[in-house]
């Protein structure tokens, strides 16, 4: 009979532990990091008209006068370029500038839509609201405040630039020689009405596909403060849902844009 009240002791003891909380660290070290950035170098993609691009210059490099090895450069980038930030207004006068947008807007859960067998039948291919509908049908609705990604397979031509941008030509000829696939405007417009995200990126170099002559997804998501990731790398890594995506440009005063590197955290198993 003393088995009872011991048990009634050690359930009693043990409701009245106080929980151990998890914190941050403990919880970001059960789950794997993912980097969606290309570096920066000589084989950055620029836009076919971009004059220049991504210029790196030695100041110093070698020992030193004092006796210790040091290195200094200085960088030269256009804004638009490589993974980067199209900071809303890029296209939409009034609207937030790089160094504007609300860190809040920067961060949050990622939902890739796969395109990948649309686009690979079609350059020119641009993602539909039937698309994100046959996304929805199997993974649920797009929860408020997400990230919208969309992997068209694009990104494993990063390093082909003809095959990447549809012409390797430069100049300004050379951009009605563009082919990739992008957000069509009418997606672009019902996201806006129908569903609440706090920005959208792919992995080609634009949101906008290669023949458009009107950026039309451009002028319509940025007019809404929604701003967009570029040349996004690796997103054949991520999952359909459960990742968390960190995307922090350059903080360039006054900028339409500027580099990004974004990183995605993924829950193990």
């Amino acid at each position: 009979m003393k088995i009872i009240p011991l048990l009634f002791f050690v359930f009693f003891v043990s409701c009245n532990q106080p929980v151990k909380k998890t914190t941050l660290p403990e919880m970001l070290a059960t789950g794997k990091w993912f980097d969606l950035s290309h570096d920066f170098s000589v084989n950055t993609v620029y836009w076919p008209n971009n004059p220049t691009g991504f210029r790196l210059d030695t100041q110093f490099n070698g020992m030193s006068p004092g006796g210790f090895y040091y290195s200094s450069n200085a960088f030269y980038a256009p804004e638009h370029g490589g993974t980067h930030l199209d900071a809303p207004v890029h296209f939409a006068k009034g609207k937030w500038s790089a160094d504007q947008i609300p860190l809040q807007n920067l961060l949050g859960a990622a939902l890739v839509i796969d395109v990948t067998d649309q686009c690979s039948k079609n350059a020119d291919y641009q993602v539909t609201i039937a698309d994100v509908e046959a996304w929805e049908k199997q993974y649920g609705k797009i929860q408020d405040d997400a990230i919208l990604l969309f992997r068209t397979g694009w990104g494993k031509f990063y390093l082909d630039v003809a095959k990447y941008l549809g012409t390797a030509e430069k100049g300004q000829e050379a951009t009605t020689k563009l082919h990739f696939p992008a957000i069509a405007p009418e997606l672009a417009d019902w996201l806006i009405k129908n569903r609440k995200i706090k920005a959208v990126g792919l992995d080609t170099p634009s949101i906008d596909f290669g023949q458009s002559t009107d950026f039309k997804s451009h002028q319509l998501f940025y007019a809404e403060n929604i701003p967009g990731f570029e040349n996004v790398a690796n997103m054949d890594e991520l999952p359909a849902t459960g990742a968390f995506i960190f995307a922090l440009p350059m903080k360039i005063k006054d900028g339409s844009g500027g580099p990004i590197r974004i990183i995605a955290w993924v829950e193990n198993g």
